[in-house]
Formats: C-alpha cells, structure tokens, sequence
C-alpha cells in the first residue's frame, strides 16, 4: 500500500529533514505517527502527497512509484489519498451539503452520483439534520466530521489525519476518533500524525515514532512514549 524506500529528504540549505525512512504500511491498518515537534513528521506527509520530493529513495503507492509521477497524474494520486486537516479547511460560503459535494465535483462526479454519495456520507458521520447549515454554524467538532465526510466522499484508498483532534477539546476528539474508525472499519487505511498522548495510548494501534528524522521506532500495538 504505502512504502518508503531509503527515503532521504534534505531541504536547501543543507538541512536534512528525513534520513533513511524505510517502512510498509499495509491495505486496511491504521497508523500513529508521532514524535516531537520538528521531528519530521509534516516532511514525511508532504512526501507522500507530492508537496516536496525526496532528495533519495522511493516511495511506492499502490505498487506506483510517486517520485517518478509526471505533474498532470498527481491529480489521481490524490484521489486516492485524502487529507483531513487540523483547522477543518471548509469553504465558508458553502453549507455542509455543499462542501462535501465540492469535493465530488471537482472530480467531475454526475450529479446523479453526488445525490447518491453526499447524503450516505453525511449519515455516516452523524451530520444529516446539519446539511443546509453554514460552517460558523457549527461546533468545532462537526466542522472536523463535515472536513471527514469531504475527504472520504470519492472513497479514497487511504486517509491522512493530521493532527485531526489538535484543536478539539478531549470529549469530542473521541466522537472524531470513533469516526475514523469506523472508516478505518471499512477498508480505510488511516495514517494520522498526532500529538494526542491519551489517544494513542488508549487505542493501542500500530506506532511510527520520528525523532531528527530518523524511525526511532515502529511497534504494534504501540504508546505514544513522549511527554508533551
């Protein structure tokens, strides 16, 4: 599904963000990565969505080889990989509906399909009586369950949380995590960065730690094993 191959990233200036990533993450497994901050854990997601290049290495999606992937395809690439954000990213002047439709459209869906998905969608993560409400009308986590329902409408292969719970208070960061994992139930696999101790911990799911960009350490069933 996803591998690193003696991934090396180095940014100008020489400094060297990511040294010698070499890890598989399987079809359907659902992944902590953590670490301290700067420890090279945006690099590493940027990597994987195309926003920067490795410097060495491979990195293999779906049997692809995204480092040698022509600009034009990175479109596919990223219909495949969706990314749930931290500061929600919803389009302010469309409501819930529309927001999640957006996503749907830009991949030229049939409206036909987008009536079919948006509604099944919003049902999933507990939103339906919300769909003609506007974002600011909303509580910080239904906007996070409404960024969900737009990264998962076109049934991306694999989902990228990225510090999806950060700005939610602890009651509703679970609601959020009991979502992913029912996406992750579904055949989903899930690679989340994340800060959150307790979540980690308590969920008990494969752990990458990152630490001066290096893989300190990858375990099943894995801890979060810092103090934040």
């Amino acid at each position: 599904m996803i591998q690193f191959k003696n991934v090396n990233k180095v940014y100008n200036k020489g400094i060297q963000a990511l040294t010698n990533i070499n890890l598989t993450i399987k079809k359907g497994e659902f992944v902590f990565l953590v670490g301290p901050s700067g420890a090279g854990k945006s690099t590493f997601i940027k990597l994987l969505l195309k926003e920067a290049e490795p410097t060495e290495g491979q990195i293999i999606i779906e049997g692809q080889d995204i480092t040698k992937l022509s600009r034009r395809k990175i479109p596919n690439l990223r219909r495949n990989l969706s990314v749930v954000f931290q500061d929600f990213r919803l389009l302010p002047n469309k409501t819930v509906y529309e927001n999640i439709a957006f996503a749907m459209e830009v991949i030229e869906a049939s409206p036909k399909e987008i009536r079919r998905q948006v509604p099944m969608i919003l049902g999933m993560v507990g939103l339906s009586d919300k769909a003609k409400q506007y974002p600011h009308e909303l509580s910080g986590g239904e906007r996070q369950r409404v960024s969900i329902a737009r990264s998962i409408v076109n049934n991306p292969s694999i989902l990228i949380a990225d510090e999806p719970t950060g700005n939610l208070d602890p009651e509703t960061a679970w609601e959020i995590m009991k979502v992913l994992k029912q996406i992750n139930r579904r055949g989903t696999t899930i690679l989340m960065a994340t800060h959150a101790k307790d979540i980690v911990d308590i969920m008990q799911q494969r752990v990458i730690a990152i630490e001066k960009g290096r893989v300190v350490r990858d375990e099943h069933k894995g801890a979060y094993g810092y103090e934040d």
